[in-house]
């Protein structure tokens, strides 16, 4: 009997740990990895990476610049049903238990655009409300032009990759929906 009991508390233990872990990487904080080579030079392939996802519950304004992972798949609406499943399925211990397998819809890039900005590309550069960007963390100038210009809509982001010529982001799936920011990226390990 007293063995049941022992049991029976360390399997409440393992439990409360579990759900606890399970909520944290729902709501605070996730690890993810870098996926190819679109942020170059400022993450590679593979590199480890933790996202916040803060910006979620208190609503907090995203900056120009800031690198973040997205749900590419905009056309689908988003629900906090996702970020529980996508924590079940993506956590450390599901998968050391039973592999990954990698989808390629979370994507990582930088805010680019927010809301009511216009944005161009001429002259392999791009233009935020007719003034050139500055951006000194691209891998090489974009060989890319478009006559269409970008306007972000509300509660909505442009993101790119830094390694320009060699990225997936707004300038093929549009504007990025908030609620489809997984969240910010805060350090690699």
């Amino acid at each position: 009997m007293k063995i049941i009991k022992e049991i029976i508390s360390w399997m409440t233990y393992i439990l409360t740990a579990f759900v606890i872990a399970m909520l944290i990487n729902v709501f605070v904080f996730q690890r993810s990895f870098v996926e190819g080579h679109s942020m170059e030079p400022t993450l590679h392939d593979n590199d480890k990476v933790y996202v916040s996802k803060l910006i979620n519950i208190f609503h907090h304004e995203l900056e120009y610049g800031d690198i973040v992972i997205i749900d590419s798949q905009i056309e689908l609406p988003r629900t906090i049903i996702d970020d529980v499943k996508e924590s079940v399925e993506n956590n450390l211990i599901t998968n050391i238990l039973f592999g990954t397998e990698k989808e390629e819809k979370f994507w990582i890039k930088r805010v680019i655009g927010k809301a009511g900005d216009i944005i161009e590309f001429r002259d392999d550069k791009v233009i935020r409300n007719g003034e050139i960007l500055s951006e000194p963390y691209i891998k090489e100038q974009a060989n890319y032009m478009s006559v269409k210009k970008f306007v972000v809509p509300e509660n909505h982001v442009f993101v790119m990759g830094d390694n320009r010529n060699n990225s997936r982001d707004s300038r093929s799936i549009g504007s990025v929906p908030l609620n489809h920011i997984i969240g910010k990226y805060k350090f690699r390990y």
